[in-house]
């Protein structure tokens, strides 16, 4: 008999309070649950695949349905793409994995153009919008409203007001998230946590993060506006954003958006969500009190009009962190690494006792004169498990109704830090917030920039501001 069909005398809610205990401790629940747990109305059973709709299918979208594919309990059932071209290839990738052995997804993708088509469809349990930055905010909040649990690529959002829209309808409408940081289920990353809360370093004043790499003056490069492609619609990419004519740079991927601010916010959400995701998580942060940030487009002359150089400084209590992200110089600290223009990006925690460096695969702890005795990290207690996988723990969420470990909740607060800072740097000047009231007290000129003007007809989720 297998382990569904084996008789089970446990209560939904003793299943649900047990899984809820482990996910609470950073263990992920398996994805065969017990079939005496009866699944919520509208959810899937435990012998029932998770039927997925995937929301933008350039590249980032397509790495994250690679993931999903490979998964043995879900089935793709819709492709939305602005694109028919993306959207064709897409779907001939996912009808292709219907051919693997048996135990992986079955899949019957039908193409959309418009994401509130597939939000509509009552099969649909689950979305995964890897759109561009600007989008995101508006389909979460429509994910939340229609029941749809979701899973966000980040940057999760582009204004603090937006941060907190999208935090708010999850909450409301009780959905199961995930955001895209999927470097938080590496075995590294979980280690550095392992060594912060141990002690070893002592108390902890001061982070600094960086994304660094060198584009050159050149940047991105030149294309000219041209009229737009045949097979894709211009004005529903574009969506809430403002209006513009075609451009192919900005259109073509992840690594060029951030080149446009009104569509990306730059390169600080684009990558500082991984890397910040480490002393916020480690230090158990809350909100940032005060940000600072400063810089400007001061060398790279390409179509774009995003900052090439960023500094951040956030304020919590007895603590500070800082950001830089530079397109024009990758020198990067101690993590240098072999010469040459390629991309650097590390993490310093500073300590009484000694100060740790670390990025995605780094983890070294440099004593600090005398007051770091000698220790060996192999001796420090595993305190954070391995992960499951980033997506699976998704997966793993929507079924047992457990929040996964990069859920909205909890990124919320690294959101919130990279939005203010947006902020601050549109007004030239520090920002003080009050994470009681999450808002910026006493201060109209602030507040006035705290949410965006959508473009007709889309419009700003303003009741989950109130």
């Amino acid at each position: 008999m297998s382990e569904v069909e084996k008789p089970n005398p446990m209560s939904r809610r003793a299943f649900l309070s047990r899984t809820a205990t482990a996910a609470a401790a950073g263990f992920a629940a398996p994805y065969v649950i017990p079939s005496g747990v009866l699944a919520a109305p509208g959810r899937p059973g435990p012998n029932d695949r998770i039927n997925i709709g995937l929301i933008g299918a350039n590249g980032q979208g397509n790495y994250n349905l690679d993931e999903l594919l490979k998964q043995p309990d879900t089935s793709i059932v819709a492709i939305c793409e602005v694109d028919k071209t993306r959207r064709d290839r897409t779907i001939d990738k996912v009808m292709k994995a219907t051919t693997k052995p048996e135990g992986r997804g079955r899949h019957d993708p039908k193409p959309y153009n418009d994401y509130r088509e597939v939000l509509a469809r009552k099969d649909v349990d689950a979305v995964l919008i890897a759109t561009t930055p600007h989008w995101h905010c508006r389909m979460a909040v429509d994910a939340a409203e229609a029941k749809k649990d979701f899973y966000l690529e980040k940057p999760m959002t582009l204004y603090p007001a937006e941060t907190l829209a999208v935090k708010r309808a999850v909450e409301k409408h009780k959905v199961i998230t995930q955001i895209g940081t999927q470097v938080h289920a590496t075995a590294n990353y979980r280690r550095i946590v392992d060594v912060v809360r141990s002690g070893v370093l002592g108390k902890i004043s001061l982070a600094r993060t960086f994304h660094i790499f060198n584009d050159g003056q050149k940047g991105i490069g030149h294309a000219p506006d041209t009229r737009v492609p045949e097979g894709l619609d211009w004005d529903m990419w574009l969506g809430p954003g403002p209006k513009r004519e075609f451009n192919a740079l900005l259109f073509k991927d992840s690594a060029h958006h951030p080149s446009f601010m009104a569509y990306s916010g730059g390169w600080t959400p684009g990558m500082a969500p991984h890397i910040i995701d480490v002393p916020f998580w480690a230090l158990e942060l809350g909100y940032p009190t005060a940000v600072y940030s400063s810089g400007g487009r001061y060398l790279v002359q390409d179509d774009g009009d995003a900052y090439d150089t960023h500094e951040v400084t956030w304020q919590f209590p007895n603590f500070t962190m800082t950001w830089t992200t530079s397109l024009i110089n990758s020198f990067g600290y101690t993590l240098q690494g072999n010469q040459g223009c390629h991309r650097r990006r590390g993490i310093y925690l500073h300590g009484v006792n000694g100060t740790l460096i670390g990025d995605y695969g780094v983890l070294e702890v440099v004593r600090e004169a005398c007051f770091l005795h000698k220790f060996n990290l192999d001796d420090i207690p595993r305190v954070i498990p391995d992960s499951v996988g980033h997506h699976r723990e998704w997966l793993d969420g929507i079924r047992n109704r457990t929040q996964p470990s990069c859920h909205v909740g909890y990124h919320s607060k690294i959101d919130m830090a990279i939005t203010l800072s947006l902020l601050s740097l549109k007004l030239g000047r520090s920002v003080r917030f009050d994470p009681a009231s999450e808002t910026i007290p006493d201060d109209t000129e602030a507040m006035k920039l705290f949410k965006p003007t959508y473009r007709d007809p889309w419009k700003f989720p303003d009741q989950y501001l109130s």
